[in-house]
């Protein structure tokens, strides 16, 4: 459930109208809800009050500084996958005895980030990586805390794009190979193995592929222990999906359930790393109708947002509500929704009905608060859009939209 609600025949946005947040701040336009927000905090956070765990929130799904502080005043740790969302995580005031830093390509200076703000651990993916972080720790004097990502080899039944515990996968390493990796840690010099890591994907709809995956790393942490290699924290990653248009993925009550019945009997605290089910349906993307454009073969209704905005629909197919921010009642028609970017991959729809809207009119884009924002870009030198932050009748402008400026600031000799 989210805060964005018709009220008077307009959308609203917790207390405020939508319409009122486009005339102050403009668009296209990224606006949060900070009830949202907590709600779906508090909704997956409790879910695990009979395990010890730590709720990670996962920063590339939107790392907006004033939502991560919001989501750290919830009692989030951070799951970060870059030296800069570690900065970001920092910044917010989030301890970082309660960041975990996962990816398969952290470089030395990232690590060296990492360990000297003490983060709780590195979830390591590679042999390589091992020995590189074994290096940079004995370097610093520091001990690196690490788990390591096992494959399990568990199709989440999810986009390719998404996907990450098949053994095609980029991600982690096989069961063998980590059993190896593990035995190879404990000879390593100032690393320390405490975890275990495992993500199968994003976006899943279903608990089977989580539960399959966690049956094979229970069996794997057995072998650990008869290695007498001790696991203190288990990370299962995150990926419990929501509902774009008719998906029914199960409640966080649900899954909590079902993992609490596996972990309850063995000692580990449990890490866990939701980023989608918390912020994505805390977001829409507000944008205006620029024209609408008849041809003999298809209806356009083209907007001032684009695919440097909103990439999903363009990378994944992905479906994104999109209705009238002031519904008139008005006739229905199939269309594509589209940007002014010069490719034809550049829409927000395709073959959607939606009313006959005009131009100057706005639209709201729902389900766009992860992956959003967080996603785009400066193609064909477009300043990227503003992000608002709503908390009941109080407006946070969480973002400046760039300017033109902004787009060549860097690019400017001594």
């Amino acid at each position: 459930m989210n805060f964005f609600e018709y009220k008077d025949g307009q959308l609203f946005a917790e207390g405020v109208p939508a319409a009122e947040l486009a005339k102050q701040y403009g668009t296209p336009l990224y606006v949060y809800s900070a009830a949202t927000l907590r709600r779906h905090f508090k909704a997956f956070d409790s879910a695990f009050d009979g395990l010890p765990h730590i709720t990670c929130y996962s920063v590339k799904a939107n790392s907006n500084l004033s939502l991560l502080g919001l989501l750290k005043d919830c009692g989030a740790g951070m799951d970060i996958v870059s030296g800069g969302e570690l900065h970001r995580a920092l910044a917010a005031g989030v301890p970082a005895s309660k960041i975990v830093y996962s990816g398969v390509g952290k470089r030395e200076a990232e690590m060296r980030q990492a360990l000297a703000a003490d983060i709780l651990m590195f979830n390591v993916e590679s042999m390589g990586e091992l020995e590189r972080l074994s290096a940079v720790a004995s370097d610093m004097g520091k001990t690196a805390r690490i788990s390591l990502r096992i494959n399990p080899d568990v199709d989440p039944k999810t986009h390719p794009y998404i996907s990450t515990g098949l053994k095609k996968n980029k991600f982690g390493m096989d069961i063998e190979q980590s059993l190896a990796a593990y035995s190879k840690a404990v000879t390593l010099p100032n690393i320390e193995p405490v975890g275990i890591d495992c993500h199968i994907g994003s976006q899943l709809t279903t608990l089977e592929p989580f539960m399959e995956a966690l049956d094979r790393i229970i069996r794997f942490y057995d072998r650990l222990k008869a290695m007498g290699i001790r696991i203190e924290y288990l990370d299962l990653g995150g990926g419990l999906g929501i509902t774009y248009n008719e998906e029914e993925p199960p409640h966080p009550a649900e899954f909590g359930k079902a993992l609490t019945g596996v972990l309850k009997d063995h000692p580990m605290t449990l890490i866990l790393e939701p980023g989608r089910v918390i912020a994505g349906n805390s977001g829409i993307l507000l944008t205006e109708v620029v024209y609408t454009k008849k041809t003999p073969s298809k209806d356009f209704i083209i907007v001032d947002a684009a695919m440097n905005d909103l990439v999903r629909p363009s990378l994944y197919g992905s479906f994104h509500g999109i209705k009238e921010v002031t519904p008139k009642g008005r006739q229905v028609l199939n269309v594509d929704v589209v940007g002014p970017i010069c490719e034809s991959g550049d829409f927000l729809a395709r073959d959607r009905d939606i009313p006959a809207v005009e131009s100057g009119e706005l639209l709201a884009v729902f389900s766009a608060g992860a992956y959003g924002f967080t996603m785009s870009s400066n193609y064909n030198s477009r300043p990227r859009a503003a992000e608002v932050l709503v908390d009941g009748d109080e407006v946070i402008l969480a973002r400046k939209r760039e300017t033109y400026d902004d787009l060549i600031a860097l690019e400017k000799g001594e």
